[in-house]
């Protein structure tokens, strides 16, 4: 009966041990293993010796008065991304594929039923306490109710179990979706003793500054007008192989502007330094400037080398005008493209010979 006694007892504590060190992958891909082995050095397109340091100033259109992107209230402030670290981070140049960062391993049931995380022992936030499973249940559940984003994401998501501080397993309500595993490891972490404290909510606004799990954190804000995010010197995963070679920008501040033309101006009087431009027509016209001509402002075409996606016009199919395909076809013949393209666009258009163009 000892023994019988001993072996009920036993059995709880053994179905929540961590699954063996053999289990455990260091990286995630949908299309069979990832491509780089364990413990690779670093990311392949990065620059391992990169140099530090500088301040990034950005043009932002519009105003903000929250700093909680996890939140449907609000206008969020933009560059969020850099302050919260996920439980795995993409690779670049793989499609679908993740790697370890607060999660420095990963595994999942053969008929994907599960997926169970183990954190890194050194995973901090940036004051200094440690993430735990803890962290990233609440960080589940605390977005599931805070947006239907989040609510949608996760909605196969039905439970969770954890033996300690350093594992947590989460349970699905379906079997055979290969990609539950890879959208688990994209979950933001927030601290929990932080959020639920009296007086806070994920569902609220606030220009509160919180701890943080990322490489960034806020410095200085200006409501409405501008933040500064600063790299963090004690950030714990600064020399993970996944972070060698990023994060190379000490200061990335976005200013505020009330329009696109705006923030074009202050571009060309030094106020910003980087702009994306999606304008054929200023892109053609408008940087015939004295900084652009002496070498001081850098104009540069770059090449895209992944899916580029594409413009159209988009036919609603239940109107009775447009069922017809002849009507359709003819549509198409008496849009002059190549005309647009010369006298609208500048000559910056390509026609699309696919839904997939620039894919593989």
């Amino acid at each position: 009966m000892k023994y019988r006694f001993l072996s009920a007892l036993l059995l709880p504590f053994l179905l929540m041990s961590p699954l063996k060190a053999a289990d455990w992958q260091h990286g995630l891909s949908l299309f069979g293993a990832p491509d780089l082995p364990k413990g690779f050095a670093h990311f392949p397109y990065v620059n391992k010796d990169a140099p530090k340091g500088g301040t990034l100033r950005i043009a932002a259109i519009g105003s903000f008065d929250n700093l909680n992107q996890f939140t449907i209230k609000g206008n969020t402030v933009i560059g969020l991304g850099l302050i919260h670290d996920t439980l795995m981070t993409a690779s670049l140049n793989e499609a679908s594929a993740g790697y370890g960062l607060i999660a420095e391993a990963v595994t999942y049931a053969d008929d994907f039923s599960s997926v169970s995380f183990r954190l890194n022992k050194q995973a901090r936030f940036s004051d200094g306490t440690p993430i735990t499973a803890d962290d990233v249940a609440f960080s589940l559940t605390a977005l599931k109710k805070a947006h239907p984003f989040y609510r949608a994401y996760y909605a196969d998501v039905v439970g969770y179990d954890s033996a300690d501080a350093q594992h947590i397993t989460f349970r699905f309500g379906q079997t055979g979706n290969r990609e539950l595993p890879m959208i688990l490891g994209q979950l933001p972490i927030l601290k929990k003793a932080y959020w639920n404290a009296k007086g806070r909510s994920l569902a609220d606004t606030t220009l509160e500054i919180p701890p943080v799990s990322g490489a960034y954190k806020i410095t200085d804000m200006e409501p409405g007008r501008a933040i500064t995010y600063q790299r963090r010197d004690d950030y714990w995963a600064k020399n993970l192989n996944v972070s060698i070679g990023k994060h190379n920008i000490e200061r990335i501040k976005y200013i505020y502007f009330g329009d696109d033309t705006v923030a074009f101006e202050a571009l060309k009087a030094q106020e910003v330094d980087y702009r994306s431009e999606f304008s054929s027509r200023i892109w053609a016209t408008g940087y015939d400037t004295p900084a652009v001509k002496s070498g001081a402002m850098v104009k540069e075409t770059v090449t895209l080398e992944n899916s580029a996606g594409m413009q159209g016009f988009v036919f609603n199919l239940r109107r009775a005008r447009f069922d017809n395909i002849h009507v359709r076809e003819a549509l198409n013949w008496a849009y002059d493209f190549e005309w647009t393209k010369k006298n609208l666009f500048y000559g910056q258009y390509a026609r699309t010979g696919s839904f997939f163009q620039g894919s593989e």
